[in-house]
């Protein structure tokens, strides 16, 4: 029989057309105000009116399908977007006996990859096939080289009086703070990731933030990326260069959060600023999961 692979991704609209129900699946099933609409309207417009989510997201699911190969059949299940999530494990379990759910973020919460699995889990009971969803992957060796070398890659952007005394900044998707719990592990996890790279890169200054917080009234992980670049300003930093390891493809909190407005602040404070490249359908990180999942089922 074949093994199921259940690639799990968060999901972005397909056009412009489609950003109102994307939004409302996202504030679950509540839609937003105009000026909210008009405010993530805005925010792909400013990144060229595409959605790049999508293209990143099927190139990742077929890299990984062509690195497993026979026996396997990757499918997608998003949590915002058609195919959801229950989609694409329907459509697994008409062929499979079993499904190991790999969801494309490298970084465990129980909000966030833990309702992924929860979800995936469900479906596959209605079906009555068995699900296995991997918790994380942040340590994976080659996803840490990736890292590595993409931060040095960026940091050589920047002017040569500035480069090796730049600061480096790891990202993750913020959360409510009620939402992570003590025994959490999404702040560590961050931190070890972080710790990891700048260990092999040989960093000399870097440090934690979050970056992407919902516009809600509850407060979100802190410090917030904007806020650190001008804090690193008033210190005296020499330049600032965003990884944003908590993220692996180039969507919109990517293209707009980091590359338009945490760079238009970085200007206005004066700093260099560089973000290091997203791990997108790197196929040496794509091989890796794959044989993470391989590990799984063997």
């Amino acid at each position: 029989m074949t093994t199921g692979v259940l690639a799990m991704a968060y999901g972005t609209p397909s056009s412009r057309e489609q950003v109102a129900e994307y939004y409302t699946d996202i504030r679950r099933g509540r839609p937003p105000t105009d000026e909210q609409l008009a405010d993530l309207t805005m925010r792909y417009d400013a990144i060229g009116g595409t959605f790049p989510l999508r293209e990143i997201t099927q190139r990742q699911v077929a890299a990984l399908q062509e690195a497993l190969g026979n026996g396997f059949r990757v499918e997608l299940g998003q949590k915002h977007a058609h195919p959801f999530v229950e989609d694409g494990v329907a459509s697994l379990a008409r062929d499979c006996d079993r499904i190991v759910g790999l969801v494309l973020a490298p970084h465990y919460s129980a909000v966030s990859v833990g309702e992924y699995a929860r979800r995936a889990a469900a479906a596959a009971a209605t079906h009555g096939i068995p699900i296995e969803t991997i918790d994380s992957w942040h340590l994976l060796p080659d996803y840490l080289n990736f890292l590595t070398d993409a931060v040095l890659a960026a940091m050589a952007t920047l002017p040569d009086d500035v480069q090796r005394d730049a600061d480096v900044v790891f990202t993750a998707h913020s959360l409510p703070e009620k939402s992570v719990g003590p025994e959490d592990p999404y702040p560590d996890q961050l931190r070890a990731t972080a710790e990891a790279v700048a260990t092999q890169a040989d960093l000399f200054r870097w440090t934690l933030a979050w970056q992407s917080a919902g516009r809600t009234p509850d407060p979100w992980l802190g410090p917030d990326i904007l806020d650190v670049i001008r804090t690193r300003a008033e210190e005296g930093a020499a330049g600032v260069v965003v990884c944003a390891c908590g993220f692996t493809a180039d969507h919109l909190e990517v293209a707009y959060d980091l590359d338009v407005e945490a760079r238009r602040v970085a200007e206005e404070v004066g700093l260099p600023f560089a973000r290091v490249a997203s791990v997108n359908d790197d196929r040496t990180v794509l091989n890796a999961l794959a044989d993470l999942v391989r590990s799984r089922v063997a």
